[in-house]
């Protein structure tokens, strides 16, 4: 398959064109944000990320330009917003310290409210994963909460890993909007 036919069945979601553009990109981008973080964890995470938002905002690629290049900067701009918003959140906790302050220990546990509500968010999310196929159930259940790396649920599923990668990104998409439509 040619690139440009690619991103033209992709724009009209031909699966088979998204999994050709994410098989000829993964490592290029996961190589970029491997570089950039240092972590794989986060580098697989910003790498699904790029070509999740890159599908859903396919219509706006402009093909004068390298769509690799047009991948990377999504990429890039995902990890910068990733590195404030980390930045804002340690500010705002050694902003909230009064000189006073710094011996005293910090109880960040949950309080029996917190984890109240942090089950019935659970049980909300549980019961919209089982809205799914059961192959996207199945690939969302081994990677968060089994905790199993890409290579690991390949083995356990009996597919190659792009094709996990895939049904992860589509079993995420999905779960969003169903999580959305709930609203």
């Amino acid at each position: 398959m040619e690139l440009k036919d690619a991103i033209e069945k992709a724009k009209n979601n031909d699966q088979a064109a998204f999994k050709f553009l994410v098989d000829t990109f993964w490592n290029d981008v996961y190589g970029f944000q491997l570089k950039r973080t240092a972590n794989e964890n986060d580098a697989e995470d910003i790498t699904i990320q790029t070509f999740s938002k890159a599908f859903d905002k396919l219509e706006t690629y402009n093909d004068t330009y390298n769509f690799k290049t047009w991948l990377i900067t999504i990429s890039k701009n995902l990890h910068i917003d990733l590195v404030r918003k980390t930045k804002k959140q340690l500010a705002e906790r050694s902003t909230d310290i009064t000189d006073g302050d710094y011996n005293d220990v910090i109880d960040e546990s949950p309080t029996v409210e917190d984890r109240l509500i942090m089950e019935q968010n659970l049980a909300k999310l549980l019961r919209d994963i089982k809205k799914l196929k059961p192959h996207y159930q199945e690939v969302i259940n081994l990677r968060y909460f089994q905790e199993l790396s890409y290579s690991e649920i390949s083995e356990e599923i009996g597919e190659p890993i792009n094709n996990i990668k895939i049904k992860l990104l589509r079993a995420k998409k999905l779960l969003s909007e169903i999580i959305s439509n709930r609203k």
